[in-house]
């Protein structure tokens, strides 16, 4: 490219930029009733539990790995034991963490998430999605999914099992050889 294409590319990226924070600047300010319907939708979704959700899938995957490690290389009396402290350890880290992810959470759906909604949906659009979050069937399907997908589960593992559980053993007994020649001197 030659200089001048360069330098006007970068002219137009700039007056793009800039053109984005101005608009950004001159938003219209969120009216009180429009800041009601958002807080609303908040309520309704309840996404402070994101950061708890968040926490929760490491220290299931570290227990997780933790029962692996110590199942065949640890007695059961001392196995037990010792899953009973990891398990004590993982429970006292959540509730020293989930606190701090609650309020960050907290924070950020003020600062960044409000703002958005604000911004991005109209009052009507704002009363229709609390109509969702608020309907009955909603709510309905929402507890019938544990059920649901206890039942998937165990209709996929019966319809499955003849074919999956040979090749699940073959697995965990190839994974076994490998832990055992890793940690073998």
């Amino acid at each position: 490219m030659s200089t001048p294409v360069i330098h006007h590319c970068k002219r137009g990226l700039l007056l793009l930029a800039l053109s984005a924070a101005c608009a950004a600047a001159h938003a219209a300010p969120v009216t009180p009733a429009k800041q009601a319907l958002v807080d609303q939708v908040l309520k309704l979704w309840n996404p402070d539990n994101i950061g708890q959700s968040m926490l929760q899938v490491p220290v299931a995957d570290a227990v997780q790995q933790a029962r692996a490690m110590l199942q065949g290389r640890a007695a059961p009396e001392k196995r037990e034991a010792a899953m009973a402290d990891i398990i004590n350890d993982a429970k006292a880290f959540m509730a020293d963490a989930t606190p701090i992810t609650k309020a960050s959470a907290d924070k950020l759906i003020l600062a960044k998430i409000a703002p958005l909604l604000a911004e991005r949906y109209t009052d009507e659009e704002l009363r229709q999605l609390i109509a969702i979050l608020e309907s009955p069937v909603k709510k309905k399907f929402e507890a019938m999914l544990p059920e649901m997908q206890k039942t998937l589960g165990e209709g996929v593992a019966a319809d499955t099992r003849a074919v999956i559980d040979p090749k699940l053993q073959g697995l965990k007994e190839k994974i076994g050889l490998r832990l055992r020649a890793a940690v073998t001197p």
